[in-house]
């Protein structure tokens, strides 16, 4: 079966190319938004103010983003999120272009910025599995992650150099454009809608998310790889999106930063490729156990912070995550019913992203009086330490991939 069989559908053409147009975007807002905040106070703790908020925003409206995402049209859902954000980020951009922002101002804008990304994120990751046949699901994943993380790749260090060169302003607006162009994309998918006949009764808004609760509980491998992974998170968001800017200020710079950026996201490029094409019978198992390497990025950072070091580290690290990733988006696609998927993934992302703004906003105070370095390095055990608890669950480590015949013939371009 070809690599690229997912391309022959427009919906997923569409969609790949609005998520692949933010992921671009996104990648100079992290370097760009880092480094603005650094440029007026040189402050970790600011910085972990500013990136925490928008990370508490989405923890706090995913849940009303997966409900939406299966009582509305996604598309449009993606459509207006991304507009927003647009928003966001282009008053930011005008706010560090003009020297006029503040901590407070960034703050609020990333507030926006996190409930517009809390709308869409459901709605996206729900969608993808739509807009391919069942049989070729994996190899859509894989291939979408793969364009994700090749705009990453290309972004990170030219936004390295963009930043060191005309200042972050403009790498927070390449950040705005990305949305406003990404809300065309998603304009263009779509979808088979359900046949409904008669009249439709639909639950009340608590009604929907106890019953999204009620899938995501009553499956051991979904939440307790979800708890792993909110531990893991707010390891890593801490160290690296809050140390590891503070390291690299001190040392070798934004430019090796962005070089570090995108030696994981060529990892993961790469790791994209070779989970695109494995057949496993225990895909999760082999997903979870592959995230070890995930805290080396984190302990070199605390030993010897040296380019030459964290480049291979950071390869490393995103060409086995790569691996868990698209396991994990399989996984839940294979095992969680369509009509429930956006709600389930709303759970899934917010205990993932439950204890990040945490990191993020404590990580500033706790190297204070442990030590930059000796915090980073804490963090990559806490990794260590949430792997080992997730592959302790019998049911991570026994559940089946589900397999499906192979695909005949492309699924013809659909209408709304």
């Amino acid at each position: 079966m070809s690599a690229l069989a997912p391309l022959r559908h427009p919906a997923f053409r569409s969609l790949a190319a609005g998520r692949t147009i933010n992921a671009f975007g996104n990648s100079f807002a992290a370097v760009a938004l880092a480094f603005a905040v650094l440029d007026i106070t040189g402050s970790a703790s600011d910085l972990g103010l500013v990136v925490g908020t928008r990370t508490l925003l989405m923890v706090v409206f995913l849940l009303f983003g997966g409900v939406l995402a299966d009582r509305l049209p996604k598309h449009l859902l993606m459509v207006g999120s991304n507009l927003v954000a647009a928003l966001s980020q282009g008053a930011a951009a005008t706010l560090v272009l003009t020297h006029t922002a503040t901590i407070p101002m960034l703050i609020g804008l990333a507030a926006v910025n996190g409930t517009a990304a809390a709308l869409s994120m459901p709605a996206s990751s729900a969608l993808l599995p739509r807009t391919v046949p069942d049989e070729i699901r994996q190899q859509a994943n894989a291939l979408s992650r793969i364009l994700l993380n090749s705009a990453q790749i290309f972004g990170a260090p030219i936004a390295g150099v963009v930043v060191a060169a005309v200042g972050p302003g403009w790498g927070i607006a390449v950040d705005a454009t990305s949305f406003a162009l990404a809300a065309g994309a998603f304009a263009l998918v779509r979808v088979p809608q359900p046949t409904v006949t008669g009249p439709v009764e639909r639950p009340h808004l608590f009604a929907d998310l106890r019953t999204g609760w009620v899938e995501f509980r009553s499956r051991e491998w979904l939440w307790v790889v979800v708890v792993g992974f909110c531990v893991a998170n707010a390891a890593w968001s801490g160290g690296v999106a809050v140390l590891g800017p503070v390291i690299a200020s001190k040392s070798f710079g934004s430019q090796g930063w962005g070089l570090i950026l995108g030696a994981q996201t060529a990892g993961m490029i790469i790791g994209g490729v070779i989970a695109m094409r494995l057949r496993l019978r225990r895909m999760l198992y082999f997903g979870v156990a592959t995230c070890f390497p995930y805290a080396l990025p984190l302990l070199a950072l605390g030993t010897f912070p040296r380019v030459y070091v964290l480049v291979p580290c950071a390869f490393v690290a995103g060409l086995m995550i790569e691996q868990f990733g698209v396991a994990w988006e399989t996984t839940m696609q294979e095992h969680v019913p369509a009509d429930k998927l956006a709600r389930v993934y709303s759970y899934d992302m917010l205990g993932s992203l439950l204890a990040m703004p945490v990191g993020e906003v404590a990580v500033g105070p706790i190297s204070k009086l442990a030590g930059v370095e000796t915090t980073v390095f804490g963090a990559g055990v806490l990794v260590v330490l949430a792997v080992i608890g997730m592959l302790s669950s019998r049911d991570v480590r026994t559940l089946p991939h589900k397999r499906s015949e192979p695909v005949v013939e492309p699924m013809e371009e659909s209408v709304p």
